[in-house]
C-alpha cells in the first residue's frame, strides 16, 4: 500500500480533537437532557441529541480546517445525505466520525458512550481513535504499528486481545436486534453455545474492550462505518481476527454481511459455527 497521507501527529490532533469536543459539546449536557433534547431518527433505539450534532459540528469544522483535502463523513451527515457514504472507497484521504456511539446511553444517563473517528486511504483504514469522554482517556491505533491508550496524563500501554478460548468458554459481545428474520430468532437460540453473552448498545466500548483482551468474541450484522471502522482497526492491531460472516475481508465501504471479531482464525470458525450453524 503507498505511503499513507496521515501523519503519527495527525492521529495526535485527532484525538485530543476527540477528548476537546467530548469535553466541551458532550460533558456539559450528560444527565441534564430533557425528553425534548432526544429526537427519534429510524426508531425509538435511534436517536440523536444537541450533544451528537455539537460534537460532530466541532469535529468536522477542526478537520477541515486541518485536512482541507479531505472527505468528512459524519454520522449525523450522512442521515442528512446519505451519498456521502459513496466517497469511501476513491477517497485519497477520508474521515469517518461518530460524534457520540451509544447516545441511547447517554440520553439515558448511563455512562457508557464513546466519540470515535477511523482515517482511509483509497478505502483502508489507516488509522483510529475511540475516546472515553467519561474515563477521559482514548485508545488508539495505526495501521502495522500496533493500538495503545492514553490517559489524560498521557500515560500509554499498549491493547493485546486475550488468548483463544473455546467456544463455551468465550464471553461474547453479540447483537442479533439488525438480523433479518429468521435468523435472529436462530441465533438467539444459539447463543447458550457460548460462555456469556452481553450487548452494551455502545460500540465504542465494546470495541475497546475486545482489544484489551476483556471480551473474547464480537458478533454483529449492521455495519455503518461510524460504527465499526475505527473499532475493527483497534481490534486488529491489538492482535485479533475478523471477518464477514461469509469470511471474506471487512472493509468500510461494506454496509452488510455482518462482522465477527476473534483471538484468531480458529476462534472465528468456532464463532460462526455456533452461532450461524
Amino acid at each position: 500500500m503507498p505511503a499513507s497521507p496521515f501523519t503519527s501527529d495527525d492521529l495526535a490532533f485527532l484525538g485530543s480533537l476527540l477528548a476537546t469536543a467530548a469535553r466541551e459539546e458532550i460533558m456539559p449536557r450528560f444527565r441534564t437532557l430533557h425528553t425534548v433534547d432526544r429526537r427519534r431518527k429510524t426508531s425509538s433505539f435511534d436517536i440523536v441529541t444537541d450533544a451528537d450534532e455539537a460534537c460532530e459540528a466541532a469535529v468536522l469544522a477542526a478537520l477541515r480546517a486541518r485536512h482541507p483535502e479531505a472527505v468528512l463523513i459524519g454520522e449525523e451527515a450522512c442521515t442528512r445525505d446519505p451519498a456521502l457514504l459513496d466517497a469511501i472507497d476513491d477517497a485519497e484521504l477520508a474521515f469517518i466520525v461518530d460524534p457520540l456511539d451509544g447516545t441511547k446511553n447517554f440520553a439515558s444517563g448511563l455512562p457508557l458512550f464513546g466519540t470515535m473517528a477511523s482515517v482511509t486511504v483509497r478505502g483502508e483504514v489507516v488509522a483510529a481513535a475511540i475516546h472515553d469522554p467519561v474515563r477521559a482517556d482514548t485508545a488508539f491505533a495505526i495501521r502495522g504499528e500496533g493500538a495503545w491508550i492514553e490517559s489524560a496524563s498521557g500515560a500509554k500501554h499498549r491493547l493485546q486481545v486475550a488468548p483463544a478460548v473455546p467456544v463455551d468458554k468465550m464471553e461474547a459481545i453479540v447483537g442479533t436486534n439488525f438480523l433479518p428474520e429468521p435468523l435472529r430468532s436462530e441465533v438467539n437460540a444459539r447463543l447458550s453455545r457460548l460462555g456469556m453473552t452481553n450487548w452494551f448498545r455502545c460500540a465504542a466500548h465494546e470495541y475497546r474492550l475486545a482489544a484489551a483482551g476483556d471480551i473474547d468474541a464480537l458478533f454483529y450484522n449492521k455495519l455503518m462505518p461510524w460504527d465499526h471502522a475505527a473499532g475493527w482497526l483497534l481490534h486488529r492491531e491489538a492482535g485479533g481476527y475478523a471477518a464477514h460472516h461469509d469470511g471474506s475481508a471487512y472493509r468500510p465501504a461494506h454496509r452488510t454481511g455482518g462482522l465477527i471479531c476473534t483471538a484468531d482464525r480458529a476462534s472465528y470458525d468456532a464463532v460462526r459455527a455456533a452461532l450461524l450453524g
